[in-house]
């Protein structure tokens, strides 16, 4: 495919997704409707659509246009200093020239805007970042990079990397993450190589993994992941600590995956319901359900469906997954709270909120981590009762 027809298709998907649809359900329809699209073709459609996402508001502000994928393409190619006449022209599949008007673009005022975070949340957003409020939108307006947890189980940081090298991959360790290593370069194919088969590494965010390396890794007692999602979490807590981790979540299906997982992991991990669970646990780690603000370069879509009723919910639910949590931890245990968000609302106020209601309780230690070439956005607190 051309440059330009990869253009068209994204502009057909993004009609779709503007209608309603989900990226990757619209993703997965074009590519099953058009087999001819290789694996590059495929890869640079993607591209454009999430770059789209993440920069939504302000692509279709610039472009002044009508809400559609033309639109949306038309700005943000603008935005990126593409020659629009390269790709809107008569040629075949390439989407049609442009009009007179379609050539003026206009100026956006609001920061708001032109960080492409929603005008409701921009005040929240400010609240939380101060200062960094705009250099952090404007970071979370591009891709992220590529991390990988080294499963400690299984491989050492330096074996995983002379193995990913083999693969033909450019890989380095963490400036600050003990188990992560960046990846540079190539990065498709990840999950077909040996080293991913074998389990020795998983794809996780680096910010992500430092949540759990917070904790010390001589920590005794059963674990408990109490929102194990799909078990990355699980998974690197059995790492780092080396022993058995129990793994719960509201909704059970979120974890079909995770024995298999495990299994190549060598990890111990077994689910659980809420009356399975252990009187006492040396940690209770919450991967609360929140915004999921940090890593919205990840997932675009959730920036722009969130609203304020379900920050609201989030907020509730958060505060209720602390006051149960704690009540299953031993009395010299950790109790974990972290979410991938960078509002203080779900952060820094939940624990002062929490130690309020709970006054033998204190922070060990905790970290507000933002959005950067080093990983997403994370907040992590590690909480012991006096």
């Amino acid at each position: 495919m051309t440059p330009a027809a990869r253009v068209s298709a994204a502009i057909d998907i993004l009609d779709a997704v503007l209608d309603g649809a989900r990226a990757e359900t619209a993703l997965t329809r074009w590519g099953r409707a058009n087999r001819y699209a290789g694996s590059k073709d495929r890869a640079a459609i993607r591209d454009h659509v999430f770059d789209a996402l993440r920069q939504r508001d302000s692509a279709l502000g610039h472009a002044g246009g009508a809400r559609t994928g033309r639109s949306l393409m038309r700005g943000i190619l603008h935005n990126q200093g593409v020659d629009l006449d390269m790709i809107f022209s008569d040629v075949r599949f390439a989407p049609v020239p442009l009009s007179s008007d379609e050539r003026c673009f206009e100026t956006l005022e609001s920061d708001w805007g032109n960080c492409d975070i929603p005008e409701w949340l921009w005040p929240h957003w400010c609240h939380s970042l101060g200062d960094q409020a705009i250099a952090i939108a404007q970071v979370i307006q591009q891709r992220a990079p590529v991390f990988l947890r080294v499963n400690l189980l299984k491989a050492t940081v330096d074996e995983a990397c002379a193995s990913l090298s083999e693969a033909g991959y450019d890989v380095s360790a963490h400036p600050d993450v003990p188990t992560a290593l960046c990846v540079s370069g190539r990065t498709a194919g990840l999950q077909t190589i040996e080293a991913y088969l074998d389990g020795l590494i998983e794809l996780q965010d680096a910010h992500s993994q430092a949540s759990v390396t917070l904790l010390d890794p001589r920590q005794s007692g059963p674990i408990l992941d109490y929102c194990a999602g799909g078990g990355g979490k699980s998974l690197a807590l059995a790492a780092w600590l080396g022993g058995a981790v129990h793994a719960h979540d509201v909704n059970p299906r979120r974890m079909v995956d995770l024995p298999a997982r495990a299994k190549r992991a060598n990890a111990q991990i077994s689910t659980r319901a809420k009356d399975q669970f252990a009187p006492e646990y040396g940690v209770v780690f919450c991967d609360a359900p929140c915004s999921g603000s940090g890593s919205w370069r990840r997932d675009p879509e959730g920036k722009w469906a969130l609203t304020q009723d379900q920050l609201d919910a989030l907020i509730s639910t958060q505060r209720d997954i602390l006051s149960d949590a704690a009540t299953l931890v031993a009395p010299d245990g950790r109790l974990v709270y972290a979410t991938c968000s960078v509002l203080s609302c779900e952060n820094q106020d939940q624990i002062d909120w929490f130690m309020a209601q709970n006054p033998t309780w204190q922070v060990e230690t905790q970290k507000q981590l933002f959005p950067s070439a080093q990983g997403d956005g994370f907040f992590a607190s590690v909480l012991t009762q006096l």
